[in-house]
């Protein structure tokens, strides 16, 4: 594959009752959560099935350099196994400077845990994690007792942070403002379940908060309940001040946002993708997604060890026509409008202002693709609407960000002469996508020519 540029495999022809089944890496949300709350349980954690992508790679060199013991297998899949020893919330290195790259989550997840230590330490990140956004979790932060010190510019890293140091001095209730990211308050939540007393977040602004609830699914495994309730219309979570972070064996699930790229191959192909590992009822809140494909056409089954497959409808004739919501999920944002321009009515995406303040302006990335690929964008701050039409070919521009080049290879499997740019980014999370999409797409076409 061209390091620069990938033309993506138009399928000249792919029988319609042609099958597929294939693997995904481990969830990149899960994955990350995993390795923090190892790290902050008392004793060693076996992780089964984690992402070794490069955001998680970052992560786990920052834990290595604060020194916690970490052994990595590979799993024979597309990911590894992973070993962590904990020290009951404390950080073993009290001095020591990481590197989180472009990974949002170990960024805002690894700050929140420096901030809640009794250690000096500083953060340093790429260019683009520098241009997004951090300074409703710092205003957290320090209103706990922390000093969270800006290096460059204001809310931004690098960042120089002294932790808040013994947890019975720190505040029991917390603000934090999630307009801009729900990390924020997943990685809130995590660190606040270290200080062992009762204790309340208080959040301010809206955000899809599937994401956070998957937090706090994964704190109650690892030994910490919190409870979510809203009062007045304001959300609060309380904790009842119980229990500790406990090592733990934890299988890591299929990463849904990958495998969405595949059963959105099957709604534009109208053939029958299954990936291995995901079910319906999987703590992602991409799941949802599946019920999207619904809307547009496509039926999902479940195989016999419930595994979901998804059937595209014949001829790839996509249902359009609605508008929805997706603040809940919407990593999938991109991936709905890489497959409108196939429905036969247009569709609105809402929800999603959230995502220009990502890994790049997704929804700019969005409107700008499409029209590049003759197809009619209509783009407002927070949500885009996408008319159906058959897209030329042209050249993809990915502004380096994963999601962007995963998704729109998906355009491409019904119109020749699509090229993605630097595909190489998918390294961030899925670095064998390509190879993997070839090999479904190759696995269809056999079938074909056996009929």
């Amino acid at each position: 594959m061209d390091s620069n540029r990938y033309e993506v495999k138009c399928p000249k022809k792919i029988n319609e009752r042609a099958y597929a089944r294939t693997d995904v890496p481990g969830s990149k949300s899960i994955t990350n959560r995993a390795l923090l709350l190892a790290a902050m349980a008392h004793g060693t954690s076996r992780l089964k099935g984690c992402l070794t992508s490069e955001d998680a790679r970052h992560f786990l060199e920052c834990l290595k350099v604060l020194g916690f013991p970490v052994e990595e297998s590979p799993d024979g899949k597309l990911g590894s196994d992973i070993t962590i020893t904990g020290f009951g919330g404390e950080i073993p290195n009290k001095k020591a400077e990481i590197y989180v790259g472009s990974a949002g989550t170990a960024a805002r997840f690894l700050v929140a845990m420096l901030a809640f230590s009794d250690g000096e330490y500083v953060v340093n990140s790429s260019e683009q994690m520098k241009k997004r956004p951090m300074q409703p979790l710092i205003d957290a932060l320090e209103a706990s007792g922390a000093t969270v010190e800006c290096m460059e510019e204001a809310g931004r890293f690098p960042l120089h942070i002294i932790g808040a140091g013994d947890p019975s001095q720190i505040p029991d209730s917390f603000t934090v403002n999630i307009d801009k990211s729900s990390q924020f308050l997943s990685a809130l939540l995590i660190a606040v379940g270290t200080i062992g007393k009762k204790a309340e977040i208080k959040v301010v602004g809206s955000h899809g908060l599937s994401y956070v609830d998957l937090t706090a699914e994964m704190m109650k495994s690892f030994g910490i309940s919190v409870e979510k309730q809203t009062m007045e219309g304001q959300i609060q979570y309380l904790f009842s001040g119980e229990g500790s972070y406990k090592a733990l064996n934890y299988d890591v699930e299929p990463d849904m946002s990958a495998a969405a790229y595949f059963y959105a191959m099957a709604a534009v192909l109208g053939v029958t993708v299954a990936v291995n590992g995901v079910k319906k009822n999987m703590l992602q809140g991409d799941v949802q997604f599946l019920h999207v494909l619904e809307k547009m056409g496509c039926s999902l089954q479940e195989e016999t060890d419930g595994t979901v497959a998804v059937t595209g409808p014949e001829e790839g004739a996509l249902k359009g026509g609605f508008a929805i919501d997706m603040s809940a999920f919407s990593d999938q944002a991109l991936t709905l409008a890489a497959i409108a321009p196939y429905a036969d009515a247009p569709i609105t995406i809402t929800g999603i202002g959230h995502i220009r303040l990502q890994e790049c302006d997704r929804i700019h990335a969005i409107s700008k693709n499409l029209v590049a690929l003759g197809i009619r964008v209509e783009e407002a701050e927070d949500e885009v609407t996408l008319y159906p039409g058959m897209p030329t070919g042209g050249i993809i521009e990915t502004y380096d960000d994963h999601r962007v080049a995963m998704s729109f290879a998906l355009t491409g499997l019904r119109t020749e002469g699509v090229f993605i740019e630097n595909p190489s980014c998918c390294k961030k999370t899925f670095a064998e996508y390509f190879d993997v999409l070839e090999k479904v797409l190759s696995e269809l076409a056999c079938q074909c020519s056996k009929k």
